[in-house]
């Protein structure tokens, strides 16, 4: 049967059961002279398509309930539901049923509904080894800072953390290290480390960049992370890119620790992207099993926020005794803070930070009591504060407000639903926008990043939870609104970084940043104020 057969059968119960109640509740409020129920198909449509409402356990359930007796029974055979006494079990069966994405299963119910099955993951088009070869300028600053890398890299205890803020070219500085090193040492292995598949993509591209025009010999490139493998016997002589994640899923799946021993064993050079991260507990054990012969291997560090907290001084002191309190912070002549200059410079945009007061206090006393035992705010208060209704109307008119100055707005909400339902309010209201979590499927969301990357003269927001934090690069972006609440004065800068492009950097001259200030919660400033907050704990 067609799909859209199925979903002309959904009455307006159905429809907003979809949507849910506080998104209906909310559109109200907005206007309650304005009539939503004729739009509301096809806002689901345009939301979340056929192929998400059938991947969606929940909405696939509500779906299922407009199937008739004999559809049922046909789907019921093909996606091996047996053993029903009634309609009724058959039904019940029918909706509690999981289906395993990539599935023959999944591929069944598809074809039922004649909807295309989406892709779960692009396809690899790209080889594991690739070969380069070599300008890559420094400024000044940048190489005073590389200097000074090189020189505490090549004495104990090996280790550094390379301290430069966001848009002033710290990969860059990063691979005129890698490739002196490369040309230092053969033949040799540098592994690089990252969080995400965009920042391990990221450094290939920006390796691709740097040896092209630094190096001195072929070098092969590996790719570790999602789809790619890593094959040990074959590494001599290159550039490893390791996801995180998967490198830590090796420690199991390719015989213990003593697969990551095996690869520090032909590294010489280890570089951590993201390096406040470092001593994390699962993490901390990669680093410390890639540095187990302990005599040559080095350590370098990347990170715009030198610190894990705001205000835990013990635990920002665990990061900066992990790398010996070696610290390199890039130093401008003639400006205290190197932030200052960049924005002078055009490589960052001059910032408005505007704070928006909510006072309603929602935040009961055990949730405040489990604030002060937690690095940042507890899930449960997030998913509290993305229920909060007018807290919700205040982010939809701070972000409409934005529109009228901005093109690109990105909009970081505190839960999962809250993303979809500001995304989905926004919609209706006429504007562009799309939400993107970590349930997103994978094509949808590369699509909504590039239709909000693109050069259309149109405003548009991206709404978001959970992701885009890092390894999303988009430096149209002018505006950025922050409605998700941190204890993290890292995470704050890293929601802030990716509307802050400068002109240089093919951004904007100017950004802006709403920050929502719940009244139990603490509020940051500016990334300015935020360079030199770790300093004490590294002296």
């Amino acid at each position: 049967m067609e799909f859209k057969d199925l979903f002309s059968r959904a009455d307006e119960d159905t429809l907003q059961e979809i949507l849910g109640e506080d998104t209906i509740r909310i559109l109200t409020q907005l206007d309650e002279t304005r009539s939503y129920n004729k739009y509301l198909r096809q806002l689901i449509i345009d939301l979340y398509g056929p192929e998400g409402l059938l991947i969606n356990k929940k909405y696939r359930s509500i779906l299922f309930d407009l199937l008739r007796e004999n559809e049922a029974n046909i789907l019921s055979k093909l996606l091996n539901v047996k053993s029903f006494k009634s309609t009724k079990e058959m039904y019940d069966k029918l909706k509690r049923k999981s289906i395993r994405r990539g599935s023959e299963e999944e591929e069944r119910l598809f074809n039922f509904f004649n909807v295309t099955v989406p892709i779960i993951e692009e396809k690899i088009s790209k080889p594991n080894y690739e070969y380069i070869f070599s300008k890559y300028p420094l400024f000044g600053h940048q190489r005073k800072a590389a200097r000074s890398v090189k020189n505490k890299l090549r004495s104990k205890p090996n280790r550094v953390l390379l301290h430069m803020p966001t848009g002033s070219g710290k990969t860059r500085t990063a691979m005129n290290i890698i490739a002196e090193h490369f040309r230092e040492n053969e033949p040799t292995l540098v592994v690089w480390l990252a969080t995400s598949e965009e920042l391990c993509e990221q450094a290939v591209e920006e390796f691709h960049k740097a040896w092209s025009v630094l190096g001195n010999r072929e070098i092969s490139v590996s790719r570790f992370w999602g789809p790619y493998d890593l094959n040990l016997e074959s590494l001599v002589d290159g550039f490893v890119v390791a996801g995180l994640p998967k490198i830590v899923r090796s420690v199991s799946n390719f015989g213990g620790i003593d697969f990551i021993k095996s690869l520090g064993k032909k590294s010489s050079l280890v570089v951590m992207d993201e390096a406040h991260q470092a001593i994390a507990p699962t993490y901390k054990l990669v680093l410390d099993s890639l540095f187990y012969i302990g005599t040559e291997n080095k350590l370098l560090g990347l990170s715009a926020t030198p610190g894990r907290t705001w205000n835990d001084v013990d635990a920002d002191k665990e990061l900066a005794d992990f790398f010996s309190k070696q610290k390199v912070k890039l130093e401008v002549e003639g400006y205290p803070n190197p932030v200052e200059y960049l924005t002078k410079e055009g490589y960052l945009a001059e910032v408005s930070y505007h704070n928006l007061f909510y006072n309603k206090g929602t935040i009961s006393p055990t949730d405040l009591e489990s604030l002060n035992q937690n690095f940042d705010i507890p899930l449960q208060v997030l998913k509290m504060l993305g229920k909060d209704e007018q807290r919700n109307l205040k982010l939809i008119y701070e972000t409409e407000k934005l529109l009228k100055r901005h093109a690109r707005i990105i909009l970081f909400a505190p839960s999962v639903e809250s993303s979809d339902l500001l995304a989905c309010v926004l919609k209706a209201r006429g504007h562009l926008a799309y939400s993107i979590t970590g349930e997103t499927i994978s094509s949808q969301r590369q699509k909504y990043i590039q239709d909000f990357k693109n050069d259309e003269n149109v405003p548009k927001i991206l709404c978001n939870y959970g992701v885009l934090t890092t390894g999303f690069d988009a430096p149209k972006t002018s505006a950025a609104v922050i409605g998700r609440p941190t204890l993290s004065l890292v995470l704050y800068s890293q929601m802030v970084g990716r509307a802050i492009r400068g002109v240089k950097a093919g951004g904007n001259s100017n950004a802006e940043v709403i920050t929502i200030v719940d009244k139990e919660l603490p509020g940051f400033r500016s990334v300015t104020e935020a360079f030199n907050n770790w300093e004490d704990v590294w002296e």
